[in-house]
């Protein structure tokens, strides 16, 4: 008996296909310094890549957004296949437009926010504010 892999229906793959946050593996490091943020983005350019700070009601939002082209880039434009003679057996990649949002604490220098992407991986460092100690104030006791 044979086993036709292309033909087995997997609903764990077919969740992380049409899930952004499945799709779109990010990790969040705190640091003394800093919070940094790393994406997986195989395939993206930077072009292809927003990071922005936003406020909302509730604080600060990072918000890291973008588009893995249309479903025509999938194999899903029937007349360009027809007439090729191609014939899609699989289409498992990802496609279209994502968005992760994450909250930031409110001890973040927004305006200092810094972006690299190589090789598929974007980092995002978002530097902290120096947390100011408690000032020790020695209050003198008065003879009454």
């Amino acid at each position: 008996m044979s086993l036709i892999l292309h033909e087995i229906f997997d609903p764990f793959l077919s969740m992380i296909n049409q899930c952004p946050v499945l799709n779109t593996p990010t990790d969040w490091k705190e640091t003394p310094a800093a919070h940094i943020f790393i994406a997986d983005l195989p395939g993206l350019k930077k072009d292809q890549v927003k990071v922005e700070v936003m406020e909302d009601g509730d604080g600060r939002l990072l918000q890291i957004s973008g588009d893995r082209g249309d479903d025509a880039t999938a194999g899903n434009d029937k007349k360009n296949d027809e007439s090729s003679g191609h014939k899609w057996r699989r289409v498992e990649r990802c496609r279209g437009k994502f968005c992760r949002r994450f909250r930031l604490p409110g001890n973040v220098k927004a305006d200092e926010v810094r972006a690299a992407m190589e090789n598929g991986v974007l980092r995002v460092t978002v530097p902290k504010e120096e947390v100011k100690k408690p000032e020790k104030k020695v209050i003198e006791i008065e003879t009454l």
